[in-house]
């Protein structure tokens, strides 16, 4: 059985009295020897000097209604006892020296009514565990002036151990979470685990976060996000400052970061105060940090490390307190290798470092994705937009294969679906848009970027004028169907080439019959195409 031993304060006014009178009073620190239930082995009482005497008395007072509690008396002296600081700093120094046994005693912190500092100190040593126990919390049965043992309370601050706070702490982290992934159920361990950390990180530290990852992978919206989720939690007051370091160039980068003074430079009318500063108390996220210019870099460092920078043509520092967030597709750490990105400012980012997979390593976070991407497109075209069964099957089973590059990726993908439903039907996408669309992103992909137009598939050559009439969109699939049949002899074949992976699904297999009918939608037959 573990002794019990009691920390807490004399209560200077509830614990007073020396006279007969005083026990016509419930009084918080006697109280405790006044419950038949409540067996204490120790007590350790810390008083003032100034209140050595009454310390004695309850003392004496407790030892006459509990014999065998030992009372120890801890001179505490205090300048101010309603100096926050000097409060706590004095506790935390004499928990440091006490030579607890946790094997053998159990420890209560006495608290009780009000809210005097050294009780508030009491409560945050105890919820920091430098003092290992409960919080033992008294008060007067009907009124502080009623006689009596009154009540007790045992209050574990480990909030794991309650089931029902931390449920709803689980369900507030889950919560984030989502929020943190726009509320898409996405599947990839490896992204979970990262946005998981990214939260626990983005609202306990103001630390800088770097961001890598291919071009699309979605770290702006993650930095928005953290923005989002830090102002929701009152943590940050400023605003969201989003710079692509990538359009800063020349004597302009640095007026546009740091600002300058009027006069500065030809063409500086009026002071501008920079970007950094609109980002005062807020978070500024630098995208393509390594694009920056050697200047720049240095400039920015210093403004990391002491929130303050020197303004173009100005001769007195500013300040500005925000948290930054840095994104960029390069290796930095090549970067510092190349004597391209210092490597201090490198150091000082990377404290929390998360490389963000691209859609092509994260292939089963397609569908999830593509629900996501299909409601944002209802929303903006005002109407319902799905796939059909077939349609979706279809294009999962190109988007999920090796063939589909994804080179943009979140941004080839969204780009895709809101194509789709940009051209659907009723709101219905249907297979034959699915294989057109799977066609472009070959087509897009092959070619290794953005739309050149072919000279071996020139449409005024197929359609006359009639090409001048079409949508860009049907001008671009069109192309693309036309180029690959031009590299098949025959119409079977082209039709198995472009529909290689839907084809494996279907119980009847005619690719040359769905070619020719979308051939046929423009008024071409295989012989002019092929020809």
């Amino acid at each position: 059985m573990k002794r019990k031993v009691v920390i807490g304060f004399l209560g200077t006014q509830l614990d007073s009295g020396l006279g007969a009178a005083r026990w016509e009073k419930w009084r918080p620190t006697v109280s405790l020897a006044q419950h038949d239930d409540l067996a204490l082995d120790r007590l350790e009482l810390l008083h003032d000097a100034r209140n050595t005497a009454l310390a004695q008395r309850v003392r004496d007072d407790v030892v006459q209604l509990s014999p065998t509690t030992q009372v120890n008396l801890v001179e505490m002296n205090l300048a101010n006892p309603w100096d926050f600081g000097e409060v706590y700093g004095a506790l935390y120094d004499w928990a440091g020296r006490y030579a607890f046994d946790t094997a053998h005693e159990d420890y209560w912190a006495h608290i009780t009514t009000g809210t005097h500092v050294a009780q508030i100190c009491m409560f945050l040593l105890v919820e920091a565990r430098f003092l290992p126990g409960v919080l033992l919390q008294s008060a007067p049965a009907h009124g502080r002036q009623r006689a009596g043992a009154g009540t007790y309370e045992l209050i574990d601050l480990d909030l794991s151990r309650y089931d029902a706070i931390n449920t709803r702490l689980n369900v507030a982290q889950q919560d984030a979470v989502s929020f943190l992934k726009s509320g898409i159920a996405t599947r990839n361990a490896r992204f979970n685990a990262l946005i998981e950390e990214v939260e626990h990180i983005a609202v306990r530290s103001k630390a800088p976060i770097l961001l890598t990852g291919p071009t699309g992978a979605g770290k702006s919206m993650l930095a928005r996000r953290i923005f989002e989720l830090k102002k929701a939690r009152h943590q940050i007051d400023g605003e969201f400052v989003d710079v692509n370091c990538a359009t800063l160039r020349g004597d302009g980068a640095g007026s546009a970061l740091f600002g300058h003074k009027k006069g500065s430079f030809t063409g500086a009318a009026a002071d501008r105060p920079g970007l950094l500063r609109t980002a005062d108390q807020g978070v500024l996220f630098l995208d393509e940090i390594g694009e920056l210019g050697a200047d720049e870099q240095a400039m920015l460092l210093k403004a990391i490390e002491g929130k303050r920078f020197l303004p173009m043509g100005a001769d007195k520092e500013v300040t500005s307190h925000f948290q930054l967030i840095a994104g960029t597709n390069r290796d930095l750490r090549a970067e510092v290798a190349a004597g391209r990105f210092r490597e201090d400012l490198f150091a000082r980012i990377n404290l929390w470092a998360y490389s963000l997979p691209g859609l092509a390593q994260r292939r089963e976070d397609i569908e999830p994705n593509i629900d996501h991407q299909l409601r944002i497109a209802s929303q903006d075209l005002g109407k319902q937009v799905r796939l059909t069964t077939e349609a979706r099957q279809d294009y999962l089973r190109f988007a999920q294969s090796p063939q589909a590059l994804w080179s943009g990726s979140f941004r080839d993908l969204s780009a895709s679906v809101t194509r789709l439903a940009t051209l659907a039907d009723n709101g219905r996408i249907g297979a034959g848009l699915v294989a057109a669309e799977v066609a472009r992103l070959r087509w897009q992909w092959e070619k290794d970027g953005g739309f050149v137009e072919s000279p071996q598939v020139s449409l005024r050559d197929l359609l006359g004028d009639a090409a001048d009439a079409m949508d860009q969109f049907d001008k671009l699939q069109l192309q693309a169907v036309v180029a690959v049949c031009r590299q098949h002899p025959t119409l079977s074949e082209a039709g198995r080439a472009l529909f290689d992976v839907s084809r494996q699904q279907r119980a009847v297999v005619n690719d040359a019959d769905r070619l020719r009918k979308y051939l046929l939608k423009f008024g071409l037959g295989w012989d002019q195409v092929h020809g």
